[in-house]
């Protein structure tokens, strides 16, 4: 069966059963997946029910879509994502983002928790993603091109666009709450970065480091979708400080700021 052929039959199952149409798409991270209990009047899909979806089998990802309205927006939230790590393909991983764009979704607010390398950064900051460090050597447009889903070459250089970015600087402020800006790096996992490879991307210019999110945002922007991106500073990556890490930590980090987290991912919808 084609990637066409899934996504045709993935996306008119989900509009089936869906109510509403929605308009934003929210990818949660690890812990993230908060956000999603605040939906009003929400339908719930097992990944497990879903013709041609991965299952998660991370902590911290429950596994299900979550569609309803948030501040008045329609929304359709994954609470849990899939990671290259788990073994799925690259075409797997991103799956949910190209049915997203079937559904007729055209902004997608991608969510992480990640390991600080900005040595100005504490566990807790929310950071916006500005731009992205690809170190996992791989990339889901690789293969075959259906023109159908885009073009056979992107442009990443405005990746996260930049309206969304200005919207979720004036929430910050607006809120009084303090907002990190950089860039995410990518990396395969699942092991965690030596110190030697935290110093390398420093160098180059990351901020922040995790396991996900970039595939699905070269998806999005194949798809012609906005992407904002937002990472949880959850941990301060390996070698600044003297302990070690492990993924409790990033749990425990992000259900300290799940309150912040979720008032200012409302308080964005409320103005796109």
């Amino acid at each position: 069966m084609t990637l066409l052929e899934k996504i045709e039959q993935t996306s008119s199952y989900i509009q089936e059963i869906l109510k509403d149409k929605p308009k934003v798409g929210l990818i949660l991270g690890s812990g993230l997946g908060v956000l999603a209990d605040e939906i009003d009047n929400p339908q719930i899909i097992p990944y497990s029910e879903i013709p041609h979806f991965p299952v998660s089998t991370v902590e911290g990802h429950a596994g299900e879509l979550v569609c309803g309205t948030l501040k008045g927006k329609h929304v359709l939230a994954m609470k849990g994502r899939f990671h290259y790590y788990e073994g799925y393909t690259m075409e797997e991983v991103t799956f949910p983002v190209r049915v997203m764009k079937a559904l007729g979704i055209g902004t997608v607010i991608v969510t992480n928790a990640a390991g600080g390398v900005n040595t100005e950064f504490e566990p807790g900051d929310l950071m916006i993603i500005e731009d992205h460090i690809n170190f996992a050597f791989d990339n889901p447009l690789m293969g075959k091109n259906h023109s159908q889903l885009g073009k056979r070459f992107t442009d990443m250089s405005n990746a996260y666009n930049k309206d969304l970015i200005k919207v979720a600087e004036e929430v910050a402020e607006l809120i009084r709450m303090k907002i990190r800006k950089g860039t995410y790096t990518f990396m395969s996992g699942p092991t965690y970065e030596t110190p030697a490879e935290i110093k390398m991307i420093k160098f180059l210019g990351g901020d922040a480091v995790g396991m996900s999110t970039v595939p699905e945002v070269m998806v999005a922007v194949h798809s012609e979708m906005k992407v904002l991106g937002i990472s949880c500073i959850s941990n301060m990556a390996a070698g600044i400080l003297d302990q070690p890490l492990n993924h409790e930590e990033v749990i425990e980090t992000t259900q300290m700021v799940k309150a912040q987290f979720i008032s200012y991912i409302k308080q964005i919808l409320l103005k796109i």
